[in-house]
Formats: C-alpha cells, structure tokens, sequence
C-alpha cells in the first residue's frame, strides 16, 4: 500500500526522478557545447522525459477513484518546432536540389523523427553513407519543402492555394497518407476560393494526371456548374484540350448562352492554336440550334474561326437553319431530335427562365409566375408559356397529404416534419406542347469563400412537376446555413424544351 511507505522516501524518489532529467539535460549541453552531438533519438527521448516529469511536478490532483488526464501536446508541438529551427541533435542534412540546376536548400532533421512519420524516408536512411542525404525535387516542391517537413515534426501545416500542389506531391512521393487526405479534402473545399489566376483548372488537370478521381469530378462538376464565371476569367484560357471537349459536351454546364459559349471557344482557339483535329472537334460540340438563325449568319461572315474551320461545321450549320425553319412535330418526322445538337444547357438569359430570390424562407410558402419561350427554334420565338413556381419550407410527400373535402382536391399539408420543396407547373396547356417535354431546372447559389457561386442544381421533368430531393441536406433554419445569402434562398429557374420524334424518322 502506498500508505505504509515512509514520506522522506517519497520525496527522496522524486528528488532523485528530477536530478537526473537535470543531469540528463546538462550532459546534453556539455556534448554541444565541447563541439560533439547529441544523438537524436537521446535528444528526442529527452524532450518527451522532460515534458512528463514536468507534468507530473505540475500536478496537485490525487488519484483516488478516478484518473485525470494532463495534456500538453502543445507544448511538445512547440518544442518539436524548436528543435527543427534550431537543428540541436541533428544526424541528417537533407540536401533539396532543384532540378536541372545548382541551387540546393540544406535542411537538418531528425533521422527518428523522418523514419516514424515515412517509410520512404526509412528506406533511404539505411542505404545512405553520409550524414547528407541529396534529394531532387521539382521548383515548386523546393519552395514548400520546408513546410512539408515541418509538418512531419509538428503535425499541422499552414496551406496557401498555389501550395496545394506541390505539397500533395510530396506527400504522395514520400508516403505521408495523413496529408495527403487532407490537402484532397482541402482542395474540395476550396474550388471557389479566389485567387488572381484561377486554380481550379490546374487542380482538375492535376487530378487527372494522378488518377485522383474524387478531386477530378468535384473539380469538374465545378467548374460546369460556374462555367459562366470562368469563360470571364484569365483561367480560361489555360484550360487542357482534353478539359475543354469534356466541358462542351456537358448538357449541365451553366452559362448566359450558347452563343456566349461560341465566342469563348473562338478566344480559346486564337490563343492556344490547337492541331486541327482538336479545333474541329470543340467547335463541333457547338450546339448551333441553340442560337437563333440572326446571329448564325453573322458567325458565318463575321468569325474568323468559323471562316477558317467553315467546311467541318457546314453539315450542323444547315441542320440547324432547318430546325429553325419549321416546327419540331414536322423536323421529327426526318431528324434524330434526340441528340446534343437539340438539347438545352443551362442558359441564364431571360427567354430560358427567371431568377428568384425568397426573403426569410422558412416562414411562409411562396409562388412566383415567369414566362418562357415555347421552344428554342425560330418557328417557336413568338410563342410564350407561363408557369407558376410554388416553393413550400415545409412540404410532406404526396403520400401524406392530407384530403380537404370542401375543395374536393388534394392540399398540402404543412408540419415542422416536412421539408423544403418547390413545384413549377405551366399554368396553362396548348396544342403546341405537341412533341416537346419540359426538363425544370432549379440552380441554388451560396457565397463560399466569399463569393457567389452555384451551390446545387436540381433537375426535374414534367411527369413529376417536383424536385423530390430539392435542399434535403439544407439547413434554413441557421441563419448562417450554407444554403442562404444574407437569409435569403437564391434560386434560377430554368425551363428546357426536349424535343422527341412522334413519327419513326425515315432511314
């Protein structure tokens, strides 16, 4: 029992635990100041003892019945950091050389603390011969090594965006797994942070360079879904060939439209001057039935690009001048309507849809009434369709809805149980639907970052009439939900005409 230990023998124990951490201590400063080292895993088995016995002088509580935790990680932290700036112990120089260069950044580590934090570092610790161990690295990995490897001593690291990069790669090259998830997740969370030449673009490409397929949609669906900012922007005109034809053939991509998207393509292609093959190929992905015939006549005289590539196009243009000209029943009967050359994107402009903007929008139901055109051909331009957008905080499915029987129609029923929903209906019907389904789309903006960006995009078809999975993870009860602005709900509705053929077209 502790009880029937003499006092005197306490105190002379614990006299004796501290004059030996001081005499530990002390050797150490005798062997660095006569000119010697201290080998690091002594050095670094010391700094540990010290901070134990430190916490245990510290400490008044008795244990009795239950455990307490002393917890100074921070200061370990702190004098791990000391101990890399200050380079006491040291038993390695790593020897950073630029490639292709003389210029060498010489850094003094630990070799424990290297070989617990890497195996790569492991492996080239026991072939090595000297205290110097070259590395070679790319420039911008030389500029964040000694970020990196203070990461490794300290386990918390400082990112910029334009460090992001280089840092990942280090991390995958030398094993340290830990860093590497978290700069992925810190690149998925950061697309719409802002920076004078865009990142986005260089993080996709990056991605895709190292099969990191996570990063790689999350950049992509990003960048599709905030295309309108980026055709503005000077990170346009460094997008990969590759990146480019994947981003023309997306039906989701947002933007003010088609015609917009042509100009930014005629841009990218007097700056980067593609082969050939890759001109023909972007501008094939042009959807020329989406742009009415006034402004197809003037690409045909005005565009340099559309001169110079005339002959690979003329086929689309000529399909598009005839879907212009007569009605979508009529061109079904001849043409495959269901293609990407017929299909809408996502187009901003007002002939497409409406913005809408719902002050407080957990406190009320609220409807809004827009128009659109009837189709995107020129046979349709004249012909407008109404629809009424209905928006409900607290919306149960149609299986609970309950009956009212003085209306003789089925109501919604509103509980705090319910969820957000929003229903977009024409509020009338006409012969001229004949032929044409109507594909809603709700896009959602936020400020991330601080900046406004597209949040989500939800898609429904005329058949349901209702997102079902419209704001399922929202919040908008927080004033600060991720899903507002100032506590406001930031919505675009946009109605797309898809055409589908009535009569088998003829072979």
């Amino acid at each position: 029992m502790l009880s029937d230990v003499p006092e005197s023998y306490i105190k002379s124990v614990g006299q004796g635990c501290t004059k030996a951490r001081k005499d530990d201590i002390n050797t150490g400063r005798e062997m660095v100041n006569s000119g010697g080292s201290v080998p690091a895993v002594v050095y670094v088995a010391n700094l540990c003892v010290a901070l134990c016995v430190g916490a245990a002088l510290k400490s008044d509580v008795v244990l009795e019945n239950s455990a307490t935790t002393l917890n100074h990680s921070m200061a370990l932290v702190q004098r791990m950091e000391a101990l890399l700036t200050q380079g006491n112990g040291s038993d390695v120089i790593l020897r950073v050389q630029t490639l292709n260069t003389d210029e060498v950044k010489l850094i003094q580590v630990h070799s424990l603390v290297l070989t617990l934090q890497s195996n790569v570092f492991d492996e080239l610790l026991q072939t090595r011969n000297s205290t110097a161990m070259i590395l070679r690295e790319t420039p911008d990995c030389v500029a964040v090594f000694d970020v990196f490897i203070r990461y490794l001593y300290c386990g918390d690291i400082t990112v910029r965006l334009n460090q992001a990069i280089p840092l990942h790669k280090l991390a995958s090259k030398y094993h340290v797994w830990d860093l590497q998830q978290g700069l992925t997740q810190y690149m998925t969370q950061h697309l719409s942070s802002d920076s004078p030449a865009g990142h986005v673009v260089s993080w996709y490409q990056y991605a895709t360079q190292i099969g990191d397929v996570t990063l790689q949609n999350s950049c992509l669906q990003y960048l599709s879904w905030n295309l309108l900012s980026v055709l503005q922007s000077a990170e346009w005109s460094s997008v990969s060939e590759e990146l480019l034809l994947t981003l023309l053939q997306r039906s989701d991509v947002v933007l003010q439209s088609e015609l917009e998207l042509y100009e930014a393509l005629e841009a990218w292609i007097n700056q980067n001057q593609p082969s050939v093959e890759t001109a023909e190929s972007a501008l094939k992905a042009i959807r020329y039935a989406m742009i009415s015939p006034q402004h197809l006549f003037h690409l045909q005289k005005k565009s340099s690009v559309m001169l110079k590539y005339y002959e690979s196009v003329r086929d689309l243009l000529f399909l598009a001048f005839q879907f212009h000209a007569a009605s979508p029943v009529q061109l079904a009967k001849y043409f495959d309507v269901n293609c990407s050359l017929f299909t809408p994107r996502n187009y901003l402009s007002p002939a497409w849809g409406s913005p809408w903007v719902i002050n407080n929008p957990t406190r009320d139901d609220r409807s809004f009434s827009f128009q659109t055109q009837l189709g995107p051909s020129g046979y349709d331009a004249s012909k407008r369709v109404t629809w009424n957008a209905l928006f409900s905080p607290r919306w149960l499915p149609l299986s609970v809805r309950s009956a009212y029987p003085e209306q003789g129609s089925l109501q919604p029923t509103r509980t705090d149980g319910g969820r957000p929903r929003i229903i977009v209906t024409p509020a009338t019907s006409s012969p001229d639907f004949a032929g044409v389904s109507f594909q809603k789309t709700v896009i959602v903006s936020a400020r991330k970052q601080g900046k406004v960006v597209v949040r989500h995009v939800y898609n429904f078809h005329q058949s349901t009439e209702e997102a079902g999975d419209f704001l399922l993870e929202a919040d908008l009860q927080r004033r600060a939900s991720e899903y507002l602005i100032d506590s406001s709900l930031y919505l675009h509705i946009i109605v797309k005409p898809l055409y589908h053929s009535l009569i088998v077209a003829k072979k």
